[in-house]
């Protein structure tokens, strides 16, 4: 199948390369299938969520066990079901970014990671219980910020 995506032109994909959120993302309830492409130059640590419903809408994220390797999100056990799991280790998480100029003042929400099932490419945006994730971290925090966004 063709996509024509806001990043990266037109791409072929295949229908086991769509990531199925069933209750969307926060905000954005309405769009269910998205692919997760990686940026040239991010090392696979940054990425885009094509939306594959509406070409316009892509969301830039990011490995937040790159930025943070002691990072350890924990669903709850409704969330965890849902997916289809046990445990939290078993899923991939992403963490949205938003970008600004200039990118140190760029952040990304470590408190609402997005999980995804990798056999079933089923995700679902989470809210962690967790007070050491914040919404709004700065990439400078990071001290990383101008290899990443």
């Amino acid at each position: 199948m063709k996509l024509q995506t806001k990043y990266f032109g037109q791409i072929d994909y295949e229908a086991e390369d769509v990531v199925t959120f069933p209750v969307g993302l926060f905000g954005f309830e309405e769009e269910h299938k998205f692919l997760v492409l990686p940026f040239e130059g991010g090392a696979g640590s940054l990425l885009c969520f094509q939306s594959v419903q509406t070409p316009a809408l892509a969301f830039v994220a990011m490995d937040p066990f790159s930025l943070l390797p002691d990072y350890a999100p924990v669903l709850q056990p409704q969330e965890l079901k849902e997916l289809g799991v046990k445990d939290s280790q078993e899923l991939g998480f992403y963490v949205l970014c938003v970008v600004k100029k200039p990118v140190s003042d760029s952040t990304v929400n470590l408190k609402c990671p997005v999980a995804i099932h990798p056999h079933t490419r089923v995700a679902r945006q989470v809210i962690l219980e967790a007070d050491a994730y914040e919404m709004r971290h700065p990439l400078a925090e990071f001290g990383r910020e101008g290899a990443l966004c």
